[in-house]
């Protein structure tokens, strides 16, 4: 009998293990979940990333037939949480919601960042995008539209708008609509939409163009007028709302938008699972009427449209960015 040299029987060896891992490693992806899978949020809770995740967490247990629970860990812009889910394995067991600013604007606000948002995630799809809107509150502002608003604030002269913190998308929203209507507008950060809406129904800031879902109830409840919404058609439950290209300003179609993403090297069928599911979850007319309710439009793609997504919108917001004289920090 032949006596294998010691390489050849080194190389028998390691091409038996590759083998079994190989293996191993498709049964685990046919199986995948298998147990529980972790959402992060990089955000506090009760936001409105925080409260559409729970929302997709369930459809997702539904579907899979594991817990799908939501850990949350918010921090420097999102970067913390995020950082944590580029960090984990990539085995498919922690996904994290990742949005516009961790995709498109944190890069060009932090001089050091933890993650490269084009190398160390992958989008398995889209989720949802929120219209801003324009808001004023009723007791201190009469205008009833845009073009009153204009006319109302350069006859004020100078004017204020609060955001939920400086490069979030809405204060860059609000720089934008100062840059375009050439008015006069010193920016106010707040700690959130909870902290703002106290503020500008006090007289202490003059409007505010955030998210829809943070401002819903004081719209309907008459403290707030809704002067415009950023999306590109007028939104289902507020429909005598006009858009922004209705209320006179072309080419501001604004949203924030999110997209569950992996880790890098996360394989590729288990990515295909989730983008799969959300596209199910995302065509069915009850959680579509569920979010409008709180303000977002549900969503899906594949990884490879929310990669191009991604590449338009980080040319956009890196030139807002820009004008708002922001410097990386």
């Amino acid at each position: 009998m032949q006596r294998l040299s010691s390489s050849r029987r080194a190389f028998l060896q390691s091409a038996a293990a590759a083998s079994i891992f190989i293996a191993t490693a498709a049964r685990g992806q046919g199986a995948w979940p298998d147990h529980t899978v972790k959402i992060i949020i990089p955000y506090p809770a009760g936001g409105s990333t925080d409260v559409l995740s729970r929302i997709l967490a369930e459809r997702l247990k539904d579907i899979f037939g594991q817990p799908f629970v939501i850990e949350n860990r918010p921090g420097a812009g999102g970067n913390i949480g995020i950082a944590a889910v580029t960090g984990s394995p990539p085995d498919g067991y922690t996904i994290g919601a990742a949005t516009i600013g961790h995709f498109a604007i944190n890069q060009f606000l932090y001089s050091k960042m933890p993650y490269d948002p084009e190398r160390d995630m992958i989008p398995a799809s889209l989720t949802w995008e929120l219209p801003n809107v324009f808001v004023v509150a009723t007791d201190h502002v009469p205008a009833k539209t845009m073009a009153e608003f204009l006319s109302w604030a350069k006859q004020k002269g100078k004017i204020s708008f609060g955001s939920p913190g400086v490069g979030t998308s809405p204060h860059l929203s609000g720089v934008l609509f100062a840059k375009r209507t050439g008015l006069d507008a010193v920016h106010v950060p707040f700690r959130g939409a909870s902290y703002t809406i106290p503020a500008m129904l006090a007289g202490d800031v003059n409007f505010a163009l955030d998210n829809l879902t943070s401002y819903i109830s004081t719209i309907e409840s008459g403290k707030m007028r809704a002067l415009a919404v950023t999306s590109a058609k007028r939104w289902p439950t507020m429909p005598d709302v006009p858009t922004m290209a209705e209320a006179g300003l072309q080419d501001f179609v604004v949203t924030s938008w999110a997209a569950y993403v992996f880790p890098a090297g996360t394989p590729r069928p288990i990515i295909d699972k989730l983008s799969a599911a959300m596209k199910k979850i995302a065509a069915d007319p009850e959680l579509q009427k569920r979010f409008q309710v709180v303000g977002a439009r549900s969503m899906s793609s594949t990884p490879e449209e929310a990669i191009a997504y991604a590449a338009r919108e980080r040319a956009m917001w890196k030139d807002v960015v820009a004008l708002s004289g922001i410097k990386p920090q």
